[in-house]
Protein backbone atom coordinates (compact mmCIF):
# COMPACT_ATOMS: atom_id res chain seq x y z
CA UNK A 1 0.00 0.00 0.00
CA UNK A 2 2.65 2.57 0.71
CA UNK A 3 5.80 3.46 -1.30
CA UNK A 4 8.57 1.87 0.90
CA UNK A 5 11.28 3.67 -1.62
CA UNK A 6 9.53 7.01 -1.00
CA UNK A 7 9.69 6.61 2.65
CA UNK A 8 13.02 5.92 3.22
CA UNK A 9 13.57 9.37 0.42
CA UNK A 10 11.62 10.92 3.13
CA UNK A 11 13.73 9.88 5.97
CA UNK A 12 16.85 10.37 4.27
CA UNK A 13 15.37 14.27 3.63
CA UNK A 14 14.67 14.36 6.76
CA UNK A 15 18.01 13.88 8.29
CA UNK A 16 19.70 15.93 5.62
CA UNK A 17 17.46 19.09 7.26
CA UNK A 18 18.09 18.06 10.83
CA UNK A 19 21.95 17.88 9.95
CA UNK A 20 21.52 21.47 8.37
CA UNK A 21 19.07 22.79 11.41
CA UNK A 22 22.05 21.11 13.40
CA UNK A 23 24.73 22.76 11.66
CA UNK A 24 22.96 26.57 11.92
CA UNK A 25 21.92 26.27 15.62
CA UNK A 26 25.84 25.69 16.19
CA UNK A 27 27.34 28.37 13.70
CA UNK A 28 24.85 31.12 14.56
CA UNK A 29 25.76 30.62 18.61
CA UNK A 30 29.47 31.23 17.79
CA UNK A 31 28.44 34.26 15.65
CA UNK A 32 25.66 35.17 18.60
CA UNK A 33 29.59 34.97 21.05
CA UNK A 34 31.35 35.99 18.78
CA UNK A 35 29.14 39.34 18.31
CA UNK A 36 29.21 39.71 22.36
CA UNK A 37 33.19 39.64 22.13
CA UNK A 38 33.53 42.21 19.52
CA UNK A 39 31.37 44.81 21.52
CA UNK A 40 33.01 43.83 24.67
CA UNK A 41 36.56 44.44 23.24
CA UNK A 42 35.02 47.47 21.57
CA UNK A 43 33.49 48.94 24.76
CA UNK A 44 36.97 48.81 26.28
CA UNK A 45 38.80 50.70 23.28
CA UNK A 46 40.20 47.17 22.68
CA UNK A 47 40.31 47.37 18.74
CA UNK A 48 43.06 45.32 18.24
CA UNK A 49 41.34 42.12 19.72
CA UNK A 50 37.89 43.33 18.56
CA UNK A 51 39.92 43.27 15.24
CA UNK A 52 40.61 39.79 15.40
CA UNK A 53 37.80 38.59 16.24
CA UNK A 54 35.87 40.41 13.58
CA UNK A 55 38.22 38.19 11.17
CA UNK A 56 37.14 34.94 12.99
CA UNK A 57 33.04 36.05 12.65
CA UNK A 58 32.61 37.14 8.66
CA UNK A 59 34.11 33.25 8.46
CA UNK A 60 31.19 32.12 10.57
CA UNK A 61 28.95 34.65 9.21
CA UNK A 62 29.65 33.11 5.55
CA UNK A 63 29.35 30.01 6.57
CA UNK A 64 25.96 30.65 7.89
CA UNK A 65 24.89 31.85 4.70
CA UNK A 66 26.05 29.17 2.84
CA UNK A 67 23.81 26.77 5.13
CA UNK A 68 20.19 26.91 3.84
CA UNK A 69 17.69 28.09 6.45
CA UNK A 70 15.79 25.50 8.31
CA UNK A 71 11.58 26.51 8.92
CA UNK A 72 11.77 25.65 12.72
CA UNK A 73 14.74 28.10 14.25
CA UNK A 74 15.12 31.88 13.49
CA UNK A 75 18.47 31.15 15.13
CA UNK A 76 20.14 32.54 12.27
CA UNK A 77 18.59 35.61 11.95
CA UNK A 78 19.60 36.41 15.63
CA UNK A 79 23.05 35.74 14.78
CA UNK A 80 22.82 38.24 11.88
CA UNK A 81 21.12 40.91 13.62
CA UNK A 82 23.93 40.57 16.62
CA UNK A 83 26.74 40.50 13.81
CA UNK A 84 25.34 43.41 12.51
CA UNK A 85 25.05 44.88 16.34
CA UNK A 86 28.76 44.33 16.64
CA UNK A 87 29.84 45.24 13.87
CA UNK A 88 27.98 48.64 13.70
CA UNK A 89 29.65 49.38 17.38
CA UNK A 90 33.30 48.77 16.28
CA UNK A 91 32.62 50.87 13.18
CA UNK A 92 31.30 53.73 15.37
CA UNK A 93 34.08 53.23 17.86
CA UNK A 94 36.58 52.56 15.75
CA UNK A 95 35.82 55.35 12.53
CA UNK A 96 32.67 57.22 14.08
CA UNK A 97 30.72 55.77 11.43
CA UNK A 98 27.77 52.84 10.72
CA UNK A 99 27.98 50.36 8.01
CA UNK A 100 25.87 49.86 5.35
CA UNK A 101 23.34 47.15 5.15
CA UNK A 102 24.61 46.20 1.99
CA UNK A 103 28.42 45.71 3.20
CA UNK A 104 27.13 43.93 5.85
CA UNK A 105 25.06 41.52 3.22
CA UNK A 106 22.35 40.96 5.26
CA UNK A 107 18.57 41.44 5.01
CA UNK A 108 16.76 44.51 5.78
CA UNK A 109 14.44 43.06 8.74
CA UNK A 110 18.09 41.78 10.20
CA UNK A 111 20.16 45.10 9.84
CA UNK A 112 17.68 46.98 11.16
CA UNK A 113 17.23 45.07 14.34
CA UNK A 114 20.85 45.39 14.55
CA UNK A 115 20.64 48.79 14.35
CA UNK A 116 17.85 48.73 17.33
CA UNK A 117 19.95 46.85 19.24
CA UNK A 118 22.89 48.96 18.67
CA UNK A 119 21.34 52.02 20.54
CA UNK A 120 21.09 50.12 23.81
CA UNK A 121 24.91 49.37 23.16
CA UNK A 122 25.30 53.07 22.81
CA UNK A 123 24.01 54.16 25.81
CA UNK A 124 26.51 52.03 27.86
CA UNK A 125 29.27 53.73 25.81
CA UNK A 126 28.06 57.28 26.09
CA UNK A 127 27.86 56.41 30.51
CA UNK A 128 31.28 55.00 29.69
CA UNK A 129 32.67 58.22 28.32
CA UNK A 130 30.90 60.59 30.97
CA UNK A 131 32.53 58.92 33.57
CA UNK A 132 35.46 59.21 31.85
CA UNK A 133 34.93 62.74 31.25
CA UNK A 134 34.82 62.06 26.96
CA UNK A 135 32.02 64.43 26.90
CA UNK A 136 32.20 65.19 23.43
CA UNK A 137 31.98 61.25 22.76
CA UNK A 138 29.14 60.95 24.38
CA UNK A 139 27.34 64.12 22.74
CA UNK A 140 28.41 62.49 19.10
CA UNK A 141 26.63 58.86 20.41
CA UNK A 142 23.16 60.80 21.38
CA UNK A 143 23.55 62.57 18.20
CA UNK A 144 23.72 59.58 16.16
CA UNK A 145 20.91 57.56 18.48
CA UNK A 146 18.97 61.20 17.53
CA UNK A 147 19.56 60.31 13.76
CA UNK A 148 18.68 56.72 14.49
CA UNK A 149 15.71 57.21 15.79
CA UNK A 150 14.62 59.74 13.25
CA UNK A 151 15.40 57.58 10.10
CA UNK A 152 13.12 54.98 12.29
CA UNK A 153 10.06 57.40 12.16
CA UNK A 154 10.12 57.48 8.79
CA UNK A 155 9.64 53.75 8.01
CA UNK A 156 6.13 52.12 7.77
CA UNK A 157 6.84 49.02 10.58
CA UNK A 158 4.07 46.85 11.25
CA UNK A 159 3.17 45.45 14.29
CA UNK A 160 5.70 42.52 15.17
CA UNK A 161 9.85 41.95 16.54
CA UNK A 162 11.42 45.24 14.22
CA UNK A 163 8.21 47.12 15.24
CA UNK A 164 8.88 46.20 19.32
CA UNK A 165 12.59 46.58 19.11
CA UNK A 166 12.12 50.13 16.86
CA UNK A 167 10.87 51.33 20.40
CA UNK A 168 13.93 50.63 22.18
CA UNK A 169 15.32 53.26 20.25
CA UNK A 170 12.81 55.88 21.57
CA UNK A 171 14.02 54.38 25.34
CA UNK A 172 17.66 54.61 24.82
CA UNK A 173 17.32 58.40 23.27
CA UNK A 174 15.48 59.15 26.21
CA UNK A 175 18.04 57.81 28.84
CA UNK A 176 21.10 59.70 26.66
CA UNK A 177 19.17 62.93 27.08
CA UNK A 178 18.96 62.36 31.05
CA UNK A 179 22.76 61.46 30.85
CA UNK A 180 23.32 64.65 28.85
CA UNK A 181 21.20 66.79 30.64
CA UNK A 182 22.77 65.60 34.01
CA UNK A 183 26.13 66.79 32.50
CA UNK A 184 25.14 70.11 31.68
CA UNK A 185 23.40 70.45 34.99
CA UNK A 186 26.19 69.53 36.82
CA UNK A 187 29.00 70.76 34.52
CA UNK A 188 31.74 68.87 32.95
CA UNK A 189 34.20 68.19 35.19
Amino acid sequence: MLDETDFSNLRKELHRLNVKREETILTSREVISLSKQIIYAALRNDLKSAASIIKKIKDKVKKLEKISITRDTNLNSIAFQEYVEAIAFYEFVKNGRIPTRASLGVSAEDYLSGLCDLTGELVRKAIYDVIHKKFDEAEKIKELVHEIYGEFLKLHLRNGELRKKSDSIKWNLKKLEEVMYDVEMKGRH
